[in-house]
């Protein structure tokens, strides 16, 4: 396949440019890449008091959640999102959010198709291609089909469609970590390194409040007590 650097497209970043990621809590439109680990006193008594906003609920039944209940697979057209009818998909929005060493198709200022991840969950660097497209995926931090059992089947299509495709809610990582975690929340699953846990919990937090879904109160449990 031939490639063209980002530069060589005219962007303003280079593609060997290194990437400055950021804390959840500096981070509150998901516009900045990955996720800092929160490791300050100060920044984790910031994150419990933003992980007691979030409601508690039952978690409901999975009947009727297909992904397309949730829009077209990256779709460019959820209104009122950072990158929304950019003309790229939101997938390559965020491999470009948050990939080093961007090449992109020829003739392509959307199409990521080579780039290097720092993936935050398991802290492995990952050189990859398109043509091992699953080696990294955009993970939902709140999975869809969690939201769906806790409120979303009751939504409209529009506010589903928003918040699958809000970058709040997406992070390029290890493929098979993201297929490993599938549709669970916090008490269930949680990133393997550690020291990111707080952060990714303290993210989840961030999409649940802003679109006033609730969790399980077991989950709620293990948010607050990765950030204690």
């Amino acid at each position: 396949m031939l490639i063209v650097s980002l530069a060589a497209r005219g962007n303003t970043h280079s593609p060997t440019q290194v990437v400055q990621r950021a804390s959840p809590l500096e981070n509150p439109d998901g516009t900045k890449p990955g996720l800092v680990s929160i490791t300050s006193h100060r920044d984790r008594v910031a994150a419990v008091k933003l992980i007691k906003k979030v409601r508690v609920g039952s978690r409901g039944s999975a009947w009727g959640y297909t992904r397309s209940r949730f829009g077209e697979n990256w779709a460019d057209s959820a209104r009122n999102t950072p990158y929304a009818r950019n003309g790229c998909r939101t997938r390559d929005d965020l491999l470009a959010r948050d990939g080093e060493d961007l090449r992109y198709r020829r003739g392509s200022n959307c199409v990521v198709v080579a780039m290097t991840l720092e993936d935050p969950y398991t802290g492995k660097t990952i050189r990859w291609r398109k043509g091992d497209a699953d080696r990294v995926q955009v993970d939902h931090v709140v999975p869809l089909s969690y939201e769906w059992q806790m409120g979303a089947s009751r939504w409209s299509k529009a506010k589903r469609v928003r918040i699958a495709n809000d970058p709040l809610n997406l992070m390029p990582v290890y493929g098979p970590v993201n297929e490993a975690k599938g549709g669970a929340g916090p008490a269930s699953w949680l990133p393997p390194v550690r020291r990111v846990r707080c952060a990714y919990v303290a993210r989840f937090a961030q999409v649940v409040v802003k679109y006033d879904l609730p969790v399980t109160r077991a989950d709620k449990a293990a948010m607050l007590a990765q950030c204690r």
